[in-house]
């Protein structure tokens, strides 16, 4: 490669967003070239939709990011239309599940394969385990130095692709670097959910960052123990969180109990909203209201004769072991002396968790912060503050998260073509 090669668009970060505006520019005709800091482009899309994929939903609501009114700026009136021919063009089959759209060969793979793909038939350049070192404004655009592998990578092959990749990875931290000069007349950057070190290349301003689509931390009111007890048991639930006594929001799913607290796609929702000391309300029977739980338990009084609160037995067919037990300590706890059904009906339909935080942080899907939507003008996604070199942010690298279910690569796909688009 030439040591000061010159590209139109020079794209930093090769994941789902870097990938839909690199060939987004190369359609229209762009020399284009991505810079990846890992051993290949698009490796994090093989994790999503738990190796299937969830590609996009079909139903894309602004409300469900956290910056509403910009996301729907940018994705415009008909986002999900917009996203199926940006796939079909891929050669992409979809199929759908509950609304969530996945490749219809039902693996993540497919996706990354068919996007290199046509990066390769496009003629794009793609340069991996590199990294931006320094950027300028130069007469045509941007003057970059980057650090890069000085040869290519070598390691041992693996049968499966995640031993391939750790190995690829050892190579990529053992290998000689060197730097190189490139030239691009224009940057989009879309290095995902830790842009801290491009953005402050490029002086762009940023707001905090935080792990969010993950689990949380919580303990129940006035039994600590009780997550142990409960530990790895799964209930179909609602979650209602609240704050200050006020309804905040609440959502309908599967829950799994850990020691530290609770997880599953609800609770990873539920996540994005959090802060210390909120309270959770656990509604273990979601599709009864109060007045038919009330209803179905007095009929249970009847047929076993009388009710125990104190006696987990008194449970059985209704609740998992482990539940009955908590439940009936919560009910002493809350109403000692008591033998009200009415009680524990409040218990099972309002049973309180406390909140600590997010859980596993290492894991979590997303990253809640990034660059600044304010610095960033729409639909075009161009950055406001570099008046005189055309420089784009997109994808996670922007202050934008949303919800389980296709939303987050949604936005991925979209804003990469929409700052591609822009050019």
């Amino acid at each position: 490669m030439n040591a000061s090669a010159f590209y139109d668009v020079l794209v930093i970060g090769g994941g789902a967003s870097g990938l839909a505006a690199a060939i987004t520019a190369a359609r229209a005709g762009k020399s284009v070239c991505i810079v990846e800091r890992d051993v290949a482009c698009g490796l994090k899309l093989l994790a999503t939709g738990n190796g299937r994929c969830n590609l996009s939903n079909e139903s894309i609501d602004p409300q469900r990011y956290n910056h509403p009114a910009f996301v729907e700026s940018v994705m415009g009136p008909r986002p999900e239309q917009e996203l199926m021919g940006f796939f079909s063009s891929l050669g992409i089959m979809t199929t759908s599940e509950e609304g969530r759209l996945y490749p219809r060969s039902l693996r993540a793979e497919s996706v990354r394969d068919a996007l290199l793909n046509v990066c390769d038939r496009l003629g794009i350049t793609l340069i991996c385990g590199a990294n931006v070192a320094s950027a300028h404004k130069a007469s045509e655009g941007w003057a970059l130095q980057i650090d890069r592998p000085a040869r290519a990578l070598k390691a041992k092959k693996h049968d499966d692709r995640k031993s391939e990749l750790r190995s690829l990875r050892k190579a990529l931290a053992d290998v000689p670097r060197k730097n190189e000069a490139l030239q691009a007349h224009t940057v989009i950057i879309a290095t995902g959910g830790n842009p801290t070190g491009i953005a402050d290349t490029f002086s762009l301003p940023l707001t905090s960052l935080r792990p969010i689509l993950c689990p949380v931390s919580a303990t129940v009111v006035g039994d600590r123990a009780a997550l142990k007890t409960l530990d790895g048991l799964r209930v179909r639930a609602r979650l209602t969180l609240t704050r200050n006594h006020s309804e905040l929001w609440h959502e309908d799913g599967e829950v799994l109990f850990r020691a530290f607290g609770i997880s599953g796609v609800a609770v990873f929702n539920l996540s994005r909203r959090i802060q210390r000391g909120d309270t959770i309300l656990l509604d273990v029977f979601p599709d009864l209201s109060k007045d038919e739980l009330l209803d179905m338990l007095n009929r249970r009084v009847k047929l076993l004769g009388g009710f125990s609160p104190r006696d987990p037995r008194w449970l059985d067919g209704m609740l998992a072991p482990q539940l009955s037990r908590v439940v009936c300590t919560a009910f002493e706890q809350c109403h000692p002396g008591s033998n009200d059904v009415i009680h524990l009906v409040s218990i099972l339909k309002h049973f309180k968790l406390l909140v600590e935080g997010t859980a596993e942080e290492r894991s979590a899907q997303v990253t809640r912060g990034g660059v600044s939507v304010e610095s960033i003008s729409t639909p075009s996604l161009r950055a406001r503050s570099v008046v005189d070199a055309p420089l784009y942010v997109c994808g996670e690298a922007l202050d934008i998260d949303a919800d389980c279910g296709g939303f987050n690569l949604a936005w991925a796909w979209l804003s990469g073509i929409r700052a591609a688009s822009s050019l």
